[in-house]
Formats: C-alpha cells, structure tokens, sequence
C-alpha cells in the first residue's frame, strides 16, 4: 500500500500545472492590444508640399486629406463639404484628446483647406495641423 501512495505522488509531481503560465501570457496579451497604437489613414495618397519647419505629431488621431481635384477624405470615405463638421464630431467624440491633421496636396485649392479647418474648429477641435513632407 505505501508503495503503491508513494508511485501515485511520484505520478502527480511530475507533472507540470501550465495554467498560470497561460493566465500571465493572456493577460500579456490583452494589455499590449490595449495600448498599441494604430495607424490611421484618411484614405488616399496625397502629394505634401515640403517645409523645412515641419516637425512629427504624435498623437493624430482624426486625419483629414485633400486631394488635387479638392476631394475630402475621412477614413477612406469621401466626404462632402458640407458633412466634414459632422464627421469630426463624431470621430472626436470617441477620442477626445485626438487632434485633427490635414493632409492637403500641393494642388488643392486653399478654400478647400480653408473649408475643412473652420469645419474642425466648429467641431470643437482647435488642434488643427496641416501635414508636409520634411526637407
């Protein structure tokens, strides 16, 4: 009998309990999808006049582009005129400490660019950048 109790714990220690290996892995998991960043595009490929004082924003979280024919894009849709405000209320409301950059082509009219930053400052959001390739 005490041959056969001491086989059984032989048994059970050589087993490894892999669970709280598991737990610390989930958990690693879910707070590296948490916090990662991800990038954001307004949707189509725009030609950036070059500035020699442009500097990286960080945190740029509704992007806005213009393209050469003065189309708006916001979150690969296009977007009229008229319904830009909107859109950025809405993206701001779900990150508030979001700004707002504009990505304009060379060619885009200034009015269009105009336009899309009174649409922005009257969304609330007064953290306006315009987007340009550095030198």
């Amino acid at each position: 009998m005490k041959q056969h109790f001491q086989n059984l714990v032989e048994e059970e220690e050589a087993q490894i309990d892999m669970t709280p290996m598991l737990d610390v892995v989930f958990i690693m998991l879910i707070f590296f999808i948490v916090t990662a960043s991800f990038v954001k595009e307004a949707g189509i490929d725009v030609n950036r006049p070059e500035a020699s004082t442009a500097v990286k924003k960080s945190r740029a979280n509704i992007l806005v582009a213009i393209s050469d024919k003065n189309q708006v894009w916001i979150n690969k849709r296009q977007v009229d005129v008229r319904a830009i405000q909107a859109n950025i209320e809405r993206l701001y409301a779900e990150n508030p400490q979001g700004s707002v950059v504009i990505q304009a082509d060379k060619e885009a009219k200034t009015e269009t660019l105009i336009k899309v930053m009174d649409a922005s400052r009257a969304a609330g959001v007064y953290d306006v950048s315009i987007a340009a390739a550095e030198e």
